[in-house]
């Protein structure tokens, strides 16, 4: 799913969230079975395909959209939800337009929303369930009870690959300081941190599909991804063959299905690695690990790398050597060699746990 995409269902989830008026009236309108067809903005295109009805032009309210779906007829919100403007009417699409929809509601729904690009929501009478249409994309809304338990499964299953991954960036530090790290490390921490940041999507849809009633999914999720896509990209600042590629890097490894992610050698190929082998040795920047250094800015940590090109180098630096990199005094000097070495005796002793 591009970023597109995920931007376009999370308006739509957004505007039909509990806690939204509209969802409220959707609520009535699916416990009452009456069954309903809505139809949310009023461009150009969208009333080409609208006959007959009432102008009612009034502020959206639950009961005013449950007694106006009483009616046979489709009902047209403005565009931001907040009004009802017709009722009553009757909406003839292109007859042409294919559909996968059986009834004639839902049929009417999905051409509708092909031909429009507008949000159609059509609530079924039979079925008692609210399906989205807009564009090409359907979407099913399931109740409050169904996403939280999605959502707790997913939560257990990022908070295990958490665990996984957080134990493969101890492992890297304590590579990194001492001058082992290979290709295969490396590509592992970016796989998993993609595999992370993909369930962590997954689970911020099911935020927003839950709307107020996801606040506590939310807070496990903060909680959980807490600075790790920040490391993540630190990652890859640190082992990128080509620094400049960073941005189209980050947007292609984002772009890779669950699939090809599984595949360690398209990582490889991705971080810029010409080797078929994942057995090279490579060395870090020292981006990351000089972040972890207390009230060291990003300025002064490019500073350092662009003069001693990697963390070795940083490392085995005197004060004297350190002191001379623009930014760093004496005393920032000292700070930084003692807490490289603090950080490296974590590492280590984080390691063996």
């Amino acid at each position: 799913m591009t970023e597109d995409d995920s931007g376009r269902i999370i308006k739509i989830l957004q505007m039909v969230a509990p806690g939204t008026v509209l969802y409220e009236g959707l609520e009535n309108i699916l416990r009452a079975r009456t069954g309903a067809l809505i139809v949310i903005g009023d461009t150009e295109k969208v009333m080409r395909v609208v006959n007959g009805g009432y102008h009612i032009n009034a502020d959206l309210n639950p009961a005013s959209l449950y007694e106006l779906a009483k009616m046979d007829g489709a009902i047209i919100l403005s565009s931001d939800a907040k009004k009802i403007l017709l009722a009553n009417t009757h909406l003839t699409p292109d007859p042409m337009i294919p559909t996968r929809e059986t009834g004639s509601r839902h049929r009417t729904a999905e051409r509708v929303a092909i031909q429009t690009d507008e949000l159609v929501i059509s609530i079924s009478q039979r079925r008692n369930l609210i399906t989205l249409y807009k564009g090409n994309d359907r979407h099913v809304l399931r109740d409050i009870g169904t996403i939280l338990a999605k959502a707790n499964q997913a939560l257990q299953t990022l908070a295990k690959y958490k665990s996984v991954l957080d134990q493969a960036l101890i492992n890297l530090s304590a590579l990194e300081f001492e001058d082992m790290v290979t290709l295969m490390e490396v590509c592992t921490v970016v796989q998993r941190t993609g595999m992370v940041s993909r369930i962590a999507k997954e689970i911020e849809l099911y935020v927003y599909e839950l709307g107020t009633e996801g606040r506590l999914v939310n807070m496990q999720l903060e909680e959980l991804m807490f600075d790790l896509e920040a490391e993540g990209l630190l990652v890859l600042k640190d082992y990128l063959v080509n620094p400049d590629d960073f941005e189209k890097t980050r947007e292609e490894l984002t772009s890779r299905t669950y699939e090809e992610l599984l595949d360690l050698g398209v990582v490889s190929k991705e971080l810029g690695f010409s080797t078929q082998s994942l057995d090279v040795p490579v060395s870090p920047r020292g981006y990351r690990i000089l972040r972890k250094i207390p009230k060291l800015p990003l300025p002064v940590i490019e500073n350092l790398v662009r003069k001693f090109e990697d963390l070795q180098n940083i490392v085995a630096a005197s004060i004297e050597e350190l002191d001379e990199v623009e930014g760093i005094g004496e005393v920032r000097a000292k700070s930084i060699k003692d807490g490289l070495r603090r950080l490296r005796d974590q590492v280590i002793l984080d390691r063996h746990i």
